[in-house]
């Protein structure tokens, strides 16, 4: 009977042995992974963070454009208007 026991601690012993190394292995290249993909989130976070700073501008954009429109159609009133004063000036240089 001790013989058996003694059998059987000596194949767990060499079973642990053995497998032992390959689990700290496989619990390193695991360990790597997280770190790497730990990393990537980090990048992904500063990349996100840069890319909501640079599209604020877009509001400011919108605003410039509205106040483009306005200035737009105030310069067309004036235009029109210089054109009535060149022809009321014109219509009295002739008289």
């Amino acid at each position: 009977m001790e013989s058996t026991v003694n059998i059987l601690w000596t194949i767990l012993l060499i079973v642990t042995v053995l497998v032992l190394p390959y689990l700290i292995y496989l619990l390193h290249t695991t360990w790597k992974a997280a770190k790497n993909i730990e990393r990537y989130f980090t990048e992904m976070k500063i990349a996100g963070s840069g890319i909501a700073n640079n599209t604020e501008h877009i509001k400011a954009l919108d605003n410039t454009i509205e106040v483009a429109s306005g200035m737009l159609e105030v310069a067309g009133n004036i235009n029109s208007h210089a054109e009535t004063i060149g022809v009321t000036l014109k219509d009295r240089a002739e008289k």
